[in-house]
């Protein structure tokens, strides 16, 4: 019985070992557009711009998520020239299902509209600029190499149904709570006793 408890307290250790060294290396925010209002028309001509004034405050880099909340709506992502029409055939991304988390894959400009006809018009559409994630490299002194090429259009994927988030009212972002790589020798070091026990 005490090595079937042994044997159980080991495989269990591991296994929160590898998961908590997988959670420590992700680092990306959800960001819920629109704050506690959500993803709507914007209610006057003044605010048309109330989107990309949101976008514009905050700071988003790949693997960062956007949370759209709405109802009898839609979000696209579409081109440059679709987002200034405010028409798109064929969007690079389509979602209705009134609670939508888009994430952001690769660095570049992103184009969000409704896809509700006449909505874009009045000012439910935004434009986001996704950094870059840089993990600092040292270069080798004198280094004259080139630029690197633009990278490849984007590719748009999406989180159907996310599970349920505590509600959150503010227009920030909010980091998603994971465990830090400097806290993973304080716990191995609390594990400890469990494995030899």
């Amino acid at each position: 019985m005490a090595n079937l408890f042994k044997s159980c307290s080991l495989l269990l250790s591991v296994s929160l070992i590898i998961i908590l060294c997988v959670q420590s290396r992700v680092n990306c925010t959800e960001f819920e557009v629109g704050g506690h209002d959500g993803w709507i028309v914007p209610k006057s001509r003044d605010n048309d711009q109330m989107y990309n004034q949101w976008a514009s405050q905050n700071r988003f880099k790949v693997n960062d998520t956007l949370r759209f909340k709405y109802s009898k709506d839609s979000v696209l992502v579409v081109s440059e020239e679709e987002y200034e029409s405010c028409r798109s055939t064929k969007p690079l991304f389509f979602s209705n299902n009134g609670d939508t988390v888009f994430k952001f894959e690769h660095p570049g400009v992103y184009y969000f509209i409704s896809g509700v006809r006449g909505h874009c018009d009045k000012g439910q559409k935004m434009i986001v600029k996704v950094l870059a994630v840089h993990n600092p490299k040292p270069e080798p002194p004198h280094s004259h190499s080139p630029a690197p090429a633009p990278a490849a259009a984007p590719a748009f994927t999406s989180a159907s149904t996310p599970a349920p988030s505590p509600s959150h009212h503010s227009n920030a972002g909010r980091p998603i709570p994971l465990l830090s790589i400097t806290n993973l020798p304080l716990f191995l070091i609390l594990l400890l006793p469990m494995l030899f026990a």
